[in-house]
């Protein structure tokens, strides 16, 4: 095992690299050998300094050049030192640590350095697919100490390897309750298969929409400020004002009203740092855009609402509930439809088309809801769309991206703007997609809203706006 030769206290490492190669000169120095006799004598070329020990000293300066030769020349933030500071003290407590830090703050590299600081060894890192190649890049721009394996969620189950941290990236993808998602779940038997190693948990949103949602993001940790309760049924006795709700005709139990006694509790294990803290004063400006969809969207709309089913030839639309309603209508106002049958298609190009006529000269990232308006953007596009990351950082291609899957981990730092083929009902999707091209060093972003005129995206826009989700309770009061 080749040993690294480390500098002494307060040294700087690119002294002690010129140090190390002077040595190397050294200890390569040769002396001549005369070999034969007579004309056929010949000289060779010997170590100085010869045998096994001198063999390994060599190999070791070979192998410490090596290493601080690709040392990074990355230089954290002050406030990111000081984070990396306290997040230590706190890692080494608990074993546990939430950094909650806002988009673009810089919770990636921060978590790295932490774990570099800890003297991991080897680190998994779970994030969302389309953030990976991001998080690889920032590994390779910090040059750690340690190795790590970068994987998306939904390959928990090919986990093979023994890690000594483990880093859980958009940790609030795990806050379902009353009972835990199969993330949460998997976590968990992740941790306990690895004897509990130290964890980092990352997210700029941790309790989007209650603080119930806290309980099963750090239930599989042994040390997690909610050990004492063996179930969440257990901690919402005492931390959830528990009310009642009807749902299809049955009350059930509404454990949304989480008590600011659960922050309490998580205050020790967090590290919050806000966008303002950061020094970000960036200005987001947004710009709605109406669309004339074609007459035969307006026609089937309409008779989607007066007679709740469309029958076509091969295929049915139906709406037989409000909900369905909600939704069809959602699609089809964007010029898409899934049929009863599961088969969707394109009805209408008219959106595709305003937004490649209007931004086809611009490297802009666009953000869609439903597959088919993905293959409605390729169609309009051509070769001129990509989706993935990699591609769109090294060619002049805009981006397309799903609203949920891409509103989190990922960068649009080269996006000059940001454009919405429609919209979710989600209040966390709209706030979160519409940072991804914040940065600190841009001062102003764009967003546009591309709307179908008499459609229903102006109504849900007014409600994730307030920071709502849109329901069926706002669908039904705007269209009475």
């Amino acid at each position: 095992m080749t040993n690294l030769i480390t500098p002494a206290l307060g040294v700087d490492p690119i002294l002690h690299l010129e140090k190390l190669q002077r040595l190397k000169r050294v200890m390569g120095a040769t002396k001549k050998r005369k070999v034969g006799r007579g004309q056929k004598a010949s000289f060779v070329e010997d170590p100085k300094w010869s045998g096994e020990m001198n063999n390994k000293i060599r190999e070791d300066i070979d192998f410490s050049i090596k290493h601080y030769e690709t040392m990074s020349t990355f230089e954290f933030r002050d406030y990111q030192l000081n984070i990396k500071e306290r997040g230590l003290k706190i890692l080494n407590r608990f074993g546990l640590l939430y950094l909650s830090m806002e988009v673009r703050t810089g919770k990636t590299l921060t978590s790295l350095g932490i774990a570099d600081d800890y003297s991991a060894k080897s680190v998994l890192f779970l994030t969302k697919k389309k953030a990976i190649s991001s998080i690889e890049s920032d590994y390779a721009t910090l040059k750690p100490s340690f190795k790590i394996e970068v994987i998306n969620y939904e390959s928990l189950h090919k986990v093979e390897g023994s890690y000594d941290l483990i880093i859980c990236d958009e940790a609030h993808s795990m806050g379902a309750f009353a009972k835990p998602n199969k993330r949460a779940i998997q976590v968990k038997a992740l941790l306990e298969k690895n004897n509990q190693p130290a964890t980092i948990l990352l997210s700029g949103t941790p309790t989007p929409e209650s603080y119930s949602q806290m309980y099963h993001q750090v239930y599989g940790h042994k040390n997690n400020p909610f050990r004492q309760y063996a179930s969440f049924y257990k901690f919402a006795k005492d931390l959830v004002d528990v009310t009642q709700k009807k749902i299809n005709s049955f009350m059930i139990n509404d454990y949304t009203k989480g008590k600011m006694e659960i922050l309490d509790m998580m205050a020790p294990y967090t590290i919050s740092y806000s966008q303002v803290e950061a020094g970000f004063k960036v200005e987001t400006k947004e710009h709605i855009l109406e669309v004339e969809m074609s007459p035969l969207t307006y026609k089937l709309c309409k008779a989607l609402k007066r007679d709740l089913v469309i029958e076509g030839k091969d295929e049915i639309i139906l709406a037989d509930t409000p909900v369905k309603l909600m939704m069809k209508l959602h699609q089809m106002f964007s010029g898409t439809v899934k049929f009863e049958s599961g088969a969707s298609k394109i009805l209408d190009l008219s959106k595709a088309k305003y937004i490649h006529d209007n931004f086809a000269d611009a490297k802009v990232g666009i953000f869609y809801k439903f597959t088919e308006e993905l293959n409605a953007l390729k169609e309009v596009y051509g070769d001129n769309l990509c989706t993935t990351l990699e591609e769109f950082d090294t060619t002049c291609k805009s981006i397309a991206l799903q609203i949920v899957s891409g509103r989190e981990g990922i960068s649009l730092r080269k996006a000059e703007a940001l454009v919405y083929y429609n919209i979710d009902f989600s209040a966390t999707s709209y706030w979160q997609s519409r940072d991804r091209m914040t940065t600190k060093d841009r001062l102003e972003s764009d967003i546009y809203w591309v709307f179908a005129k008499g459609g229903i995206e102006h109504d849900i826009h007014k409600a994730v706006m307030s920071k709502k989700s849109y329901t069926l309770k706002h669908f039904k009061r705007d269209n009475d």
